[in-house]
């Protein structure tokens, strides 16, 4: 299996590998490799500026056999400029949409010397992935029993006292990149993980009840270090069948930021995969 979750051929089309499948349907994709490609596109497109907030609407399942991704700018400032990227098949049906955020970062170092910046204690809080034990993927049952995301390619720690049961979590995650040729960036690393909030924060198992996201809003206010990177993820699920799960992002130094997914839920009429 190839240490990735896409392969591509020109920089256009992408043929998901198996670590990219989603647990829901073996002709899927999970949605968090595809938001790294399109978090990847925005932020060619404002090589100058960094990517600070990414919103992608999930409108149709992603193919698990493979998907353009088109970028182009909504609009270009000095400080502040947008982008907008589409994941559709060639006939130009579109699977998902993203907007991006892009900012110009203050580098004269003012902000450093104004003594205005609270000290950031999160690394306190969160410790490190050495000090966390290995433990399972949250997911551990696939409903179409195929290879997928929560298999080789995807390795967790947990502080100790958390564990992968339903509840609210706090878990280390390290991923393959998304493409075997490079190196992804911070903001690519960490969308992975922050599609995994809903599994992390579940109040059911997947034969359950279904928590699928038809969106997810990721925000960075700094660049996470190091390819092991960690969320702290709350569930807020209501039986109206609307739910949120809400998780706080962070590295080794502390938090870097938050991701949030709306959460459509379902009761399932079955029984538990075998």
């Amino acid at each position: 299996m190839t240490d990735s979750f896409f392969t591509t051929n020109d920089n256009h089309w992408f043929t998901p590998t198996a670590h990219s499948r989603g647990p829901w349907s073996e002709h899927h994709c999970h949605a968090g490799p595809p938001t790294g490609l399109a978090a990847r596109a925005a932020e060619l497109l404002f090589p100058d500026q960094r990517l600070t907030r990414l919103t992608i609407n999930l409108m149709r399942p992603i193919p698990h056999a493979g998907f353009f991704v088109e970028s182009i700018v909504i609009r270009k400032g000095r400080s502040v400029s947008l982008s907008k990227v589409t994941l559709q098949a060639e006939d130009g049906q579109v699977f998902a949409q993203a907007e991006g955020l892009h900012m110009t970062e203050q580098t004269d170092g003012k902000l450093a010397a104004s003594g205005f910046l609270a000290n950031d204690e999160s690394s306190q809080q969160y410790g490190t992935p050495e000090d966390a034990l290995p433990g399972r993927f949250p997911i551990t049952e696939m409903l179409h029993g195929q290879p997928g995301f929560n298999g080789d390619g995807v390795e967790t720690r947990y502080p100790i006292g958390q564990t992968p049961d339903p509840g609210s979590t706090i878990a280390w995650l390290k991923t393959v990149p998304l493409l075997a040729t490079e190196t992804p960036s911070p903001f690519q690393r960490i969308c992975p993980l922050a599609d995994c909030g809903n599994a992390f924060s579940r109040r059911a198992e997947p034969w359950q009840v279904n928590f699928m996201n038809p969106d997810l809003t990721l925000l960075l206010f700094r660049d996470p270090v190091g390819d092991w990177l960690g969320s702290d993820s709350t569930g807020h699920w209501q039986s109206n069948g609307i739910g949120l799960a809400d998780a706080t992002l962070f590295d080794k130094s502390g938090i870097v930021g938050r991701a949030m997914q709306t959460l459509l839920l379902r009761t399932v009429e079955s029984d538990k995969p075998d």
